[in-house]
């Protein structure tokens, strides 16, 4: 199993940029993906996330700012970022969970891309 995030990079204060996590090994649809982000000296922060049923959730941090998606024929889960601000710097990953009647039946991370947002 491999998830292989892409789309970091260096991008301007009010910038956008695309992640992408791609899977292999795994159906990403019967999953729940998350997208979580670290900084140096900062406990690792929860971003956004997609279920199985398509239901999207975001953190206070993202919401309005970043759009989660899946496409199933690619395997493929985005996080779209607009309006980048300087604190959202920071190494993404991509997470894949499933979990049946309270069983994690897997649990797989990305090993991260880096943003970096420059004011």
């Amino acid at each position: 199993v491999q998830l292989v995030e892409s789309g970091g990079g260096w991008m301007q204060a009010g910038g956008s940029l695309r992640l992408s996590c791609a899977a292999s090994g795994i159906q990403l649809e019967m999953s729940t993906v998350h997208w979580y982000r670290r900084t140096p000296g900062k406990e690792r922060e929860y971003v956004a996330a997609i279920a199985d049923d398509g239901t999207t959730d975001y953190a206070p941090s993202a919401k309005g700012r970043f759009t989660i998606s899946r496409d199933n024929a690619k395997n493929a889960v985005y996080l779209q970022m607009s309006d980048l601000k300087s604190e959202d710097t920071a190494v993404y990953f991509c997470n894949a969970r499933r979990r049946r009647n309270f069983v994690t039946l897997y649990d797989y991370w990305g090993q991260g891309t880096q943003v970096t947002v420059s004011s």
